[in-house]
């Protein structure tokens, strides 16, 4: 694909041409403006439904139809096993070994099992670094877990924020930040990729700051999985969480993912909340008490495999096992690129792009942020067929997710804003 973008419609139409990645679009479900597929940049909210997504589901219907208690050890997909099916194609994605990565639950559910796993706070080491105006679940569950210990928001919590007049965080001063806190900080606990800004925090380095100070480096990747390539192992990432229904698309309410590292996740004496799910399966049914986990992040989990709740990711999940999240990446950057490219030719529509221009601090999302009227141009954005979304202040998120967006979608997003506003 050629990175030297023009204004002409024959530039989408080259590039879509040569995209090898081009024919996943058919297989996702759009929704319809007047009878018209929309232009659906809105994956980093909720990812469009493949289309393997009903006879998958209908799969383990027939298997509960026809096996009932059965469809545990029956049918094709065994359900006893069935969080083990989506190991292989996560391990690719996040970047780590099949046994520091399990599915369960749900993201923020998740955060709180993983974060009372690691949060051991003591009189002189109790503090939790997060970004300032973190989702505000992030918050909440970063608030209640140190007032589960007794300890106060105010003084247990440290929020690091841009510096004035700037909109993202440089990673010098989140890495000056732990440096100067160390000797009371506990976890470092962000966010991977900033829903507000867009912005790709440097996780490696984020870690290596953390553990020079001996303290604990957790992420929430709610915006990185499936958008950006990892290496949550190489980078010696202590444990990490993430939702399966924005790039992964996994469906609303999907089940969620979790790494930990496996230095944690093999040795059974690290503290966890048990069940069932996760003892060892040598044990399991012997219906004893006394929770043996399994040596792997699968002791994590807690109750019975949602099956129904998981199905839709795992046929999602065969489309990134063909397309590699690599390639995948290598498109966003190019497709990211060019959408910013045409935003730049819009002078009549005021705003400001405040996500970083350095694609390795950026996923596929570009942040618009309008000082007015922002609320007021998304909705007629939605109304000319656009999918995008709005966050408060001012800002409308606009990502074009590589599997089932074209660039020539971009620039049909470009000419409706050139002649719409």
């Amino acid at each position: 694909m050629s990175h030297v973008f023009t204004t002409d419609i024959e530039f989408a139409k080259r590039s879509d041409a040569l995209d090898e990645l081009a024919r996943f679009k058919q297989q996702f479900h759009f929704p319809k403006k007047n009878g018209k597929d929309v232009i659906y940049f809105c994956g980093n909210s909720l990812g469009l439904q493949p289309v393997s997504v009903e006879p998958a589901i209908q799969t383990e219907l027939n298997t509960w139809k026809e096996e009932a208690i059965g469809g545990f050890t029956k049918g094709k997909n065994p359900w006893l096993y069935y969080q083990e099916y989506l190991k292989p194609s996560l391990a690719k994605i996040v970047g780590c070994k099949e046994d520091e990565v399990t599915v369960m639950n749900t993201l923020t559910v998740n955060l709180h099992l993983l974060m009372l796993s690691f949060y051991r706070p003591t009189d002189t080491r109790f503090k939790i670094m997060m970004e300032a105006g973190a989702f505000p679940s992030d918050q909440y569950a970063v608030e209640t877990l140190v007032r589960h210990f007794g300890l106060d928001p105010a003084t247990a919590i440290i929020e690091i924020k841009p510096k004035d007049g700037e909109k993202i965080l440089h990673t010098e001063d989140i890495i000056a930040a732990i440096e100067l806190h160390g000797e009371s900080l506990a976890m470092v606990m962000l966010g991977g990729i900033n829903y507000y800004t867009g912005q790709l925090f440097d996780m490696q380095r984020i870690t290596e700051a953390a553990h020079d100070v001996n303290a604990i480096a957790g992420f929430d990747l709610a915006h990185v999985a499936g958008n950006v390539p990892l290496h949550l192992h190489d980078w010696g990432v202590d444990f990490a969480v993430w939702c399966s229904y924005k790039y992964l698309n996994g469906g609303p309410g999907a089940v969620g993912g979790v790494y930990v590292n496996e230095y944690f996740a093999s040795d059974v004496r690290t503290p966890r909340l048990g069940g069932w799910w996760g003892n060892d399966e040598k044990t399991r049914f012997k219906m004893e008490k006394g929770f043996i986990p399994k040596p792997n992040a699968g002791g994590w989990n807690i109750s019975t495999a949602q099956v129904l709740n998981t199905v839709s990711l795992k046929a999602a999940l065969e489309m990134f096992e063909e397309a590699g999240i690599e390639k995948l990446r290598a498109k966003s950057i190019q497709l990211t690129a060019y959408l910013e490219y045409l935003l730049h030719q819009l002078p009549n529509l005021k705003f400001e792009i405040i996500t970083p221009v350095d694609a390795g601090s950026r996923g596929a999302q570009l942040s618009l942020y309008f000082k007015e009227r922002g609320k007021e141009i998304h909705d007629k954005m939605i109304e000319s067929g656009i999918i995008v979304d709005y966050r408060e202040p001012g800002v409308i998120r606009v990502a074009p997710a590589p599997l089932y967006c074209s660039f020539g979608d971009v620039y049909a997003f470009y000419e409706i804003l050139k002649n719409h506003f």
